[in-house]
């Protein structure tokens, strides 16, 4: 289904949940397709299990050393400090918002629509997150809606979002759907 598709997954030094990283990954590994951690720092990130700390995973590349051409999709996990780090670093921005300019699909689940919001991604949007962030995607210019998967293509490209842990399956479905296309 991604033979041949190399999938981004972008994510701040610290503060990821680890299960909407771990889980995608995997799906994406399992569909044929290379996953790749991107992050503001070389090294290792630190994973969380909502607020206790896990494991750590490689870092493949940072951010300013690619782009958006040198991949065919974006994931943004979730966590609250991680997308929150992620939309104070201008590269990690600049790279979100390439993904949206190029017409590439980019999956967020949770927290990390705040990203898309600083990337001005979510304007004319219908979008989903974690609940306590739908106040900043409506003042973004979103639609919100509290659903477990939404997938919007009334922009320059597939916008898939999820709410939360509870929602990786079908977040990872219509990710690689939207990757596949």
């Amino acid at each position: 289904m991604l033979n041949g598709k190399t999938i981004a997954f972008l994510v701040a030094p610290e503060g990821i949940e680890q299960v909407e990283l771990t889980e995608p990954w995997q799906a994406v590994r399992q569909a044929g397709g290379t996953p790749k951690l991107i992050s503001t720092q070389a090294g290792e990130v630190q994973a969380f299990n909502h607020l206790d700390r896990a494991d750590r995973f490689p870092v493949d590349a940072v951010v300013d050393e690619v782009a958006a051409d040198d991949f065919d999709g974006l994931v943004l996990p979730g966590g609250v400090a991680n997308p929150d780090l992620l939309r104070t670093v201008p590269g990690a921005v600049r790279f979100t918002k390439a993904f949206f300019d190029a017409g590439k699909p980019v999956a967020a689940i949770c927290h990390a629509p705040w990203t898309l919001v600083e990337a001005d991604a979510v304007g004319g949007r219908t979008v989903t997150s974690w609940p306590s962030l739908q106040t900043d995607l409506r003042n973004a210019g979103a639609t919100w809606a509290d659903r477990e998967v939404v997938v919007c293509d009334a922009g320059p490209n597939t916008l898939v979002t999820s709410r939360k842990p509870d929602d990786l399956k079908a977040f990872c479905e219509a990710a690689l759907d939207a990757f596949a296309r």
